[in-house]
């Protein structure tokens, strides 16, 4: 998701991560089922990343897709290209499309809560704004096949099904007030550096990235 809708989720992470899931799996689902594409109903299995290395929201899903759908008989299977399977750039549109919608029916249904940095989009005329700041970005999905194989992804995607942002092995150490810990710089060819934040401020990130109780991470 844009980085625009970080300080909104923080007061809402509900809804948005709910919304993010639901654009996602409907769009995916409508282009399978596209006969243009597939003509059919394909599997998904998606995993919430709220977390980028810095700790810093970095809001996205991990999308698991068949190579394939199940035709609308139920009886046979059809199986998808050995290239992409769906456009990424209609993928991207269609995407951003549902989910500002649904972002749109939350604030009508008085869903969101504005507060603090967020108050200001309480007002109508203000969340119109900023839906069309939204709107006139470019949305970012990333398709790519199984590097080695499923087995491979599964494995992958695995790792992350119950782990928090930070793992211990990345701790460095606390020194007067200051936790110092591993993070890669993807910005700079994956260096790996220690970053060093205040105590607070460790604590501030790492608590960004604690779902609501009861929230499934993982959806099928």
């Amino acid at each position: 998701l844009p980085h625009d809708l970080n300080a909104l989720a923080q007061g809402n992470p509900r809804v948005i991560y709910t919304l993010l899931f639901r654009a996602a799996a409907d769009t995916l689902l409508a282009f399978g089922r596209d006969p243009r594409y597939l003509g059919g109903t394909i599997g998904i299995t998606a995993i919430l990343h709220t977390w980028g290395q810095a700790l810093t929201q970095h809001l996205h899903l991990h999308c698991l897709v068949t190579g394939g759908a199940l035709a609308t008989d139920g009886a046979r299977w059809i199986r998808g290209p050995s290239s992409c399977l769906f456009p990424v750039r209609a993928l991207a549109t269609v995407f951003r499309a549902q989910y500002l919608a649904g972002l749109r029916a939350a604030f009508e249904a008085g869903q969101l809560t504005c507060a603090n940095g967020t108050a200001p989009l309480a007002e109508r005329r203000t969340f119109t704004g900023f839906l069309g700041g939204l709107r006139a970005v470019d949305w970012i999905v990333y398709a790519k096949r199984p590097f080695a194989g499923p087995a491979q992804v599964l494995e992958y995607l695995g790792r992350y099904t119950h782990r928090v942002a930070l793992s211990n092995d990345r701790l460095v150490d606390h020194v007067e007030g200051r936790v110092q810990f591993r993070w890669r710089d993807y910005a700079d060819h994956d260096r790996v550096t220690v970053m060093s934040l205040t105590a607070a401020e460790f604590l501030r990130r790492f608590l960004l990235h604690v779902v609501p109780r009861g929230f499934m991470r993982i959806r099928h």
